[in-house]
């Protein structure tokens, strides 16, 4: 066999001979084939070894064969014939294969109409179909392949069409298959769809619907697909498919084709299957159709429950299926019976679920895809129909959300915000319990994913590289519709919010327990998006500003801050004052004339008007409480919301618009109105620190805006006329003056209204506006002061008083102050005002008085206010009785500024009428009170004790001789007394009560008088009667006494001791009924010591020692530097009496320990004045071992060492004391010693006279002391 293919090569040439191993002679090949007496082996091994050559060495093979015509009619012919002779399935398609492959590289229409030919022919003597199965495979094949081919068929072989619709009815899916193969590639040919656009219509759907229907097997069920996909290109096919009625006769014996459009029946018939390709194809061939026109054929598919299905098949794991579906799904929610048929209802766990699962997936499409539908689920959901009945698929859709923001995709992130937006609705989140957490977490997620996204602000500018640029736009676009869906997110929050405040059962978590408390309520959802809005949302609109500005953008946000109003209505006005204070006003007039100019941007110029307006009324019910007119607010209401729509002015030309002339005989009120509006919101703008205009320009304005008015004698209403003050006030530092006409104009408006109160505002610059100018302050003053006060909170005044310490700060405080201090006749209508005014108001005013005269020292008014104190208390004195006087409230405060006036008068000064006046006012005031009047008690004795301590010897003598003579104040200073032993006293003996300050100030007066009684032997009209034992175990047992009260008693111990417990003014009582077993004295140290006892002075002595600790260790030097000087008196008293006993007394060991414990206790040593005189006292009466000669000379060391210039007087005093009493005594100090004491002395400062000296008034509490006693 071998010899003869060589001969038969050496027969053919060399030219026929291919280069294949083992060599191919082309003619060899060919005629095998033809051979009919050929093996079927042969014929094979031919026809394997012309495909490689066809596959390898293609040009060759048609250079050999094209220019023989007829030979290669022949080759086909051949092969054609093979095709349908061999049974086998695999043979055929191997000869099919390679006729293709020939055909196709032969590029000949001649060929291809060759083939249709013997087709032709081949169908006309088939006798079954099934025979015609490789002719029509054969078709497809060369349809296929080449293009042109189905052109000729349907053009020049329209014949054929026929046979394949016979083919169509055979009862053989095989055949069917490759018919309907071979009509897909058909369909596909633009002049196939055209020729055969009547044939499908009259013929072809019918057959092919229910060719489709009843497929079985999966490669006509495929191949059916694919035909359905090419005829759903075309519209008109379309509509052919769904609207083919299917014969009654099949009909009554199908139970798939039920209803008038089988195709969607069919195609839900793959959607049951378990295949998902076949379920794939099924929802991309219903995408096509829908895709047409959702309305005209949505409603066919939804009747047939397709949806049902669609949603079943997104539990698959097949990202092909998945996208199908979606489509399919997408293009169904654009029919309203979609939802209305409950599909949604149905469907929205699955499409939760599927969403859970393609997260995982690294497909961003689906990602975005499937957000679009749930998107547009939620959106178009009715609200009458529930979409999530269960409250965990709500839930699972949140974290579903909540992930896909965390995308780091940002067109996923896109979708995900939109979805956000949409789902946020009452119908969604309504059924309780509302997952109000849930909520805050996705809401914040968005907003801190919107921040994290946003672009830096680039200021460099790449010029020239266009590329570049435009992907900056691309992202700053995609960047701006992120915030946008953000921003609507957000907004529709807001809006759920306000919603859900008219359903009760949304209010709070109804499954929470009675006795927990539970965060799953509206009040902290709606809280919680007034502090996500501030902390989040406005400083990401304000950074996007920086960058662009857009008007959707805006729009959205003005929209959303608008809804917040009613969010929170308790904190709706702090929500405005923040908002109005951070400039939004400005903010939204600039975006109005930016954007809303010339009728545009009607959306966002509602948006920006419906702000401001709801913006300015809730800043007027903020700060006008105290105003309350409903009718007021009612015509701003309608002012601002006619005119505020027309206000799209830039802020220059708004300034222009208030000096406009209005025509005179024109009857329209825009122009007005304008300017009213414009006024109002410069009004609220400025109350909240937004200066957006110059205030010397806003100041001139306005002037001229007043003026214009006058002209017209249109006077603006009355909230507008408040403005009008008060931005003239707030500008006037920054303005001119104004002028003469100005002020006339001023004062003519306000004449005109029928009270001063409707144009008042509360705040100091108005005030100080009014007293600036004499004009106003003149006519106005009196009544602008008591509306001050009226409406001034006196005790926020008094807490905000005692809160700062600076005056700056106290200016700020009480702006009155500063002005009292630049015009002090303002004190006139003040003090006039105490009298003519209501009670409340008075004490405000006292108050203020008070206040001031505490704080401001280098005014001097003492003189201009006594005058006046003396006749508002002559005034009240002869008016009032003593009830009266009891239960005025304004006269504590009143009798307060008279000793606060009195306490200022610095240095000695002799009293003159006037002083002694009050004098004689106050002590018989202080008569017709009781010991229970505190508040008037306290403010006058401190004022008596002053007057008797700050003047000179000759005033002191009369002053003393008026107190004396006054009999009722004597009683009811002894009842004062008294009330020592009478009263409890509190558990904290360091806390000064008000009962125990008067008492402090009742024994200080009484102490004051004896000693001056005593000093200028004053005659006594009324004695005062005490009980030693009382006064002495006051001292003793001193337990819950404050510290004061016991040192206020120890300075009147001190001062009967001075007289040797011999006074006229002062009786002493021995009371011996209560511990006391003999009156008579038990020895004779206590007949020398009487009307004391040894015992009495022992523990005397140790309760001074341990007072003197405690108060030393409090550092507080005028009461140790007291109770020392008590000391000083005993022990002179003790030595006058018995100095034994005295001498005894000031040896006591235990002296030593106190001088110890007050060493360890100073931070300085021994320079401290207690102890330079504990020391002297020690030394003056010989007590050697209480200090000794050693420690004498340490001390003295020390001194030497100190800088005597700077120390204080009281302890220069002391110190000097100490030295002149080492020098006196008998100690033996050595000659360096002495020659030190001398130096040290030397180099004191000179000591002076402690009477030449002023004598100094302090207050500890409300206590007045003076330092000299």
């Amino acid at each position: 066999m071998a010899a003869g293919c060589e001969r038969l090569r050496d027969r053919h040439g060399a030219r026929w001979t291919l280069p294949f191993r083992p060599p191919l002679c082309l003619a060899c090949a060919v005629e095998t084939l033809g051979d009919g007496g050929a093996s079927l082996v042969r014929k094979k091994h031919a026809l394997c070894r012309l495909r490689d050559a066809l596959a390898w060495r293609a040009l060759p093979v048609v250079q050999l064969l094209a220019p023989d015509e007829r030979g290669c009619l022949c080759l086909i012919g051949t092969l054609f014939g093979m095709c349908h002779a061999v049974e086998d399935n695999d043979t055929q398609d191997q000869f099919g294969e390679v006729l293709v492959q020939l055909i196709v590289e032969l590029k000949s229409e001649q060929y291809l109409r060759c083939i249709l030919d013997e087709s032709q022919k081949e169908l006309c003597k088939a006798t079954t179909r099934r025979g015609s199965l490789p002719t029509f495979t054969l078709l497809g094949k060369l349809a296929d392949a080449v293009p042109v081919f189905a052109d000729i068929l349907v053009v020049e072989h329209s014949n054929l069409v026929d046979h394949l619709l016979v083919g169509l009815m055979y009862p053989n899916e095989g055949v069917k298959a490759a018919i309907c193969y071979l009509y897909g590639k058909l369909y596909s040919s633009p002049v196939g769809t055209e020729k055969l656009s009547a044939h499908f219509e009259e013929r072809l759907c019918g057959l092919f619907l229910n060719t489709f229907g009843h497929a079985q097997t999966k490669e006509l069920q495929i191949n059916c697909l694919g035909l359905l996909k090419e005829l759903l290109k075309s519209d008109r096919f379309v509509s052919i498919l769904m609207n083919n009625p299917k014969p009654e006769e099949e009909s009554e014996n199908s139970d798939l084709l039920e209803g008038e459009n089988p195709l969607p029946l069919i195609l839900k018939k793959l959607l049951l299957t378990r295949d998902e390709m076949l379920q794939a194809a099924s929802s991309h061939c219903m995408a096509a159709v829908l895709v047409h026109s959702p309305s005209r054929y949505a409603p066919a598919f939804i009747h047939a429950d397709v949806p049902e299905f669609l949603f079943e098949c997104l539990m698959c794991n097949s990202e092909i299926l998945i996208w199908s579906v979606y489509c399919s799904l997408l293009l169904l929610t654009e029919e309203r019976l979609f939802f209305s048929k409950c599909h949604t209802v149905y469907g929205i766990e699955s499409l939760v679920r599927s969403l859970q699962n393609v997260l995982h997936l690294n497909n961003v499409e689906l990602h975005k895809q499937g957000l679009l539908l749930f998107t547009e689920i939620v959106k178009r959901q009715p609200v009458e129909i529930k979409l999530f009945t269960n409250r965990g698929i709500c839930i699972d859709a949140i974290d579903v959300l909540m992930k896909t923001v965390d995308c780091p995709v940002l067109e996923v992130v896109l979708e995900a915000v939109k979805a956000v937006a949409a789902f946020l609705r009452k119908d969604h989140l309504s059924s309780p319990p509302v997952p109000y957490e849930n909520l805050q977490k996705l809401l914040e997620a968005v907003l801190k994913r919107c921040v994290d996204l946003s672009p830096p602000h680039c200021s460099n500018k790449h010029e020239g590289d266009f590329l570049l640029s435009m992907s900056q736009s691309r992202v700053s676009w995609k960047h701006g519709q992120l915030l946008l869906n953000t921003l609507e997110s957000f907004r529709n929050a807001c809006r759920l919010a306000v919603e859900l405040q008219s359903d009760p059962m949304a209010q709070e978590n109804a499954f929470t327990a009675p006795c927990s408390e539970s965060k799953e309520t509206l009040s902290n959802f709606s809280e919680f998006l007034l502090r996500i809005c501030d902390s989040l949302c406005i400083p990401m609109v304000m950074n996007y500003l920086e960058r662009a500005v857009s008007s959707s953008v805006m729009e959205v946000f003005i929209s959303a801050l608008n809804t917040l109003f009613t969010v929170v209505p308790n904190m709706r006005d702090k929500f405005s004052k923040k908002l109005a204070s951070s400039c939004f006003i400005r903010l939204t007039l600039e975006l109005k004339a930016r954007f809303c100019s010339v009728q545009s941007n009607p959306a966002l110029n509602q948006a920006c008007s419906s702000f401001l307006c709801n913006l300015c009324l809730s800043l007027y019910s903020a700060t006008e409480k105290e105003r309350t007119c409903s009718q007021e607010e009612q015509e701003m209401s309608e002012l601002l919301q006619k005119s505020l729509p027309q206000l799209n002015y830039t802020i220059a030309e708004s300034l222009l618009l208030l000096a406009e002339n209005p025509e005179p005989l024109s009857l329209d009120q825009s122009l007005c109105n304008h300017q009213h509006c414009f006024i109002l919101l410069l009004y609220f703008a400025y109350t909240l620190g937004d200066r957006f205009v110059p205030e010397a320009e806003l100041f001139l304005a306005i002037r001229n805006f007043l003026l214009l008015a006058q002209d017209h004698r249109d006077w603006p209403p009355t909230y507008v006329l408040r403005a009008v003050l008060y931005l003239l006030a707030v500008c006037q530092d920054k303005g001119k003056a104004l002028d003469s006409r100005s002020l006339c104009t001023v004062k003519r408006i306000l004449d005109n209204l029928p009270d001063l109160s409707l144009v008042y505002i509360h705040c100091p610059l108005l005030l100080k506006f009014f007293l600036h100018y004499p004009e106003l302050m003149g006519r106005f003053g009196h009544q602008v002061l008591q509306l001050w006060f009226s409406w001034e909170d006196c005790n926020r005044v008094e807490t905000e008083e005692a809160a700062f310490g600076t005056s700056d700060q106290l200016n700020n405080t009480n702006p009155l102050l500063p002005i009292l201090k630049s015009n002090s006749s303002i004190l006139l209508i003040l003090l006039d005002l105490v009298c003519s005014s209501s009670v409340e108001v008075a004490q405000k005013v006292l108050v203020a008085l008070r206040t001031f005269l505490e704080k401001n020292e280098d005014v001097f008014v003492c003189d201009l206010l006594r005058n006046q104190f003396l006749q508002i208390l002559q005034q009240l004195l002869v008016e009032s009785s003593s009830v009266s006087l009891q239960a005025n409230r304004n006269l504590p405060i009143l009798l307060s500024l008279l000793f606060l006036v009195q306490l200022r008068s610095k240095g000695m000064r002799e009293l003159d009428s006037t002083d002694f006046k009050l004098l004689h006012q106050v002590s018989n005031l202080c008569g017709k009170c009781r010991p229970k009047d505190i508040d008037l008690l306290q403010p006058s004795l401190n004022f008596l004790y002053c007057s008797l301590h700050q003047t000179t010897p000759c005033s002191q003598q009369r002053a003393v001789a008026v107190l004396l003579s006054n009999v009722s104040l004597l009683e009811l200073l002894q009842k004062v007394l008294e009330c020592t032993w009478m009263w409890s006293f509190p558990s904290e003996p360091t806390y000064l009560s008000s009962e125990d300050a008067l008492l402090s100030s009742g024994w200080l007066l009484a102490a004051s008088l004896l000693i001056y009684q005593h000093r200028y032997n004053t005659e006594v009209h009324q004695t005062l009667s005490l009980d030693l034992r009382q006064v002495l175990n006051a001292i003793i047992f001193r337990n819950k006494k404050p510290v004061l009260l016991l040192v206020s008693i120890v300075q009147f111990l001190r001062a009967i001791l001075r007289q040797n417990f011999s006074s006229l003014l002062v009786t002493i009582v021995q009371n011996t009924a209560q511990g006391a077993t003999q009156s008579q004295p038990s020895s004779l140290e206590d007949a020398a010591l009487h009307p004391l006892t040894t015992q009495q002075v022992f523990s005397l002595v140790v309760s001074l020692q341990n007072l003197l600790v405690h108060v030393y260790l409090q550092k507080d030097l005028l009461l140790s530097q007291a109770v020392v000087a008590c000391l000083e008196t005993l022990l002179e008293y003790l030595y006058v009496r018995n100095q034994d006993v005295a001498l005894h007394v000031a040896s006591q060991p235990w002296h030593r320990f106190l001088l110890l414990t007050l060493l360890n206790g100073s931070q300085k040593s021994i320079l401290q004045p207690e102890i330079l005189r504990l020391m002297t006292l020690f030394l003056k009466y010989q007590s050697s071992n209480i200090i000794s000669q050693k420690e004498i000379g340490q001390i003295l060391q020390e001194v030497a060492e100190a800088n005597l210039l700077e120390l204080p007087e009281a302890t220069s005093q002391a110190l000097h004391l100490f030295l002149c009493q080492i020098q006196s005594s008998h100690c033996q100090v050595e000659p360096v010693q002495a020659q030190t004491i001398q130096t040290l002395l030397e180099h004191l400062p000179e000591q002076t006279s402690t009477c030449a000296k002023h004598q100094d008034i302090i207050c500890v509490g409300s206590v007045a002391i003076a330092l000299s006693q």
